[in-house]
């Protein structure tokens, strides 16, 4: 069990944090991260791409010329895809690329990637965070006072935290069940509430 500081939205000590090694402590696994992060991107594609075959192409219905007897090369359709305006062959239709992966290898990914940020030191505990209404600036004002810059994830239940971070380039806020492997490798720190620690465990211990 590793102890973390706690800090308040003051970028106070407010005490310490026993963190399960089962979920911040582990060797990280970054071939299974890798693969977790092509999965979520697979899943964001649209796949909405199409061309039309030799039989979505309107006309061609008619033999061009006899079988046999003129020297030219038979044919049985202007829409062949030999021919300028026919058919594409094996041209993309619409699908998904969605695919799943093991429930185990999900969780090692995000296990791997809280135990990377615990390594690098770059995981911050908040006793609490909330905010009485979405401003912008008082979050602005909290990341200040915690001495936090670059690319920052903030795992928070709390609404008026994550409307408030919408408009900051580099700040994202997303609830606990919302927490995935592709932000949190892409965002330099990552801020967690320590309810938001109980939930993390509760679920990947």
């Amino acid at each position: 069990m590793a102890n973390l500081k706690v800090m308040d939205q003051n970028g106070k000590d407010s005490g310490e944090v026993t963190l399960n090694d089962k979920v911040f402590g582990i060797e990280p696994n970054e071939s299974v991260v890798f693969e977790t992060i092509i999965r979520q991107r697979a899943g964001k594609r649209q796949g909405t791409s199409k061309v039309k075959n030799r039989s979505a192409v309107r006309g061609g219905g008619k033999k061009p010329w006899r079988q046999k007897g003129t020297g030219r090369a038979r044919q049985g359709s202007i829409r062949s895809p030999q021919w300028r305006g026919g058919g594409t062959v094996f041209g993309p239709t619409p699908r998904s690329y969605a695919y799943t992966m093991p429930r185990k290898q999900r969780r090692l990914a995000i296990k791997s990637v809280l135990s990377q940020k615990m390594i690098d030191k770059d995981l911050i505990v908040l006793d609490k965070l909330a905010m009485s209404a979405p401003k912008t600036k008082d979050l602005v004002s909290m990341l200040n006072s915690l001495n936090v810059d670059g690319k920052v994830l903030i795992v928070s239940d709390d609404n008026n935290v994550q409307l408030s971070a919408r408009n900051l380039a580099k700040v994202k806020a997303v609830p606990v069940n919302g927490l995935n492997v592709e932000d949190a490798v892409n965002y330099s720190k990552l801020i967690l509430t320590q309810d938001a620690v109980k939930k993390i465990e509760e679920v990947l211990a």
